[in-house]
């Protein structure tokens, strides 16, 4: 193995090492408190799960009537999440169509 290769093989094993984010699947498994279930092996309650404002509800009233204008996270909802570095925070990246 030359010089060059080891650094490489070196560099790549720290680079993976840190872990800068990692992506899972989960699913919502209660909305108050939020709480998501991580491939059955773990849950996550809100203290651990950032919440970004278009995956939250949004409602108006217009002419008297409340409308939906943005549907917020529900039970069985199939959600992306990204875990930071050190693993203590899961962004919710998005929802997953059925």
């Amino acid at each position: 193995m030359s010089l060059n290769d080891s650094v490489k093989l070196i560099a790549r094993g720290y680079i993976e090492s840190l872990k800068l984010a990692d992506v899972v699947f989960a699913t919502v498994t209660r909305t108050q408190p939020l709480e998501v279930s991580v491939d059955q092996r773990y849950t996550l309650e809100a203290d651990f799960l950032v919440v970004p404002e278009h995956l939250t509800e949004y409602r108006l009233t217009i002419d008297g009537s409340e409308v939906v204008i943005r549907r917020g996270l529900e039970t069985g909802d199939k959600v992306i999440l990204l875990r930071q570095q050190g693993g203590l925070h899961f962004v919710v990246a998005g929802r997953l169509t059925t």
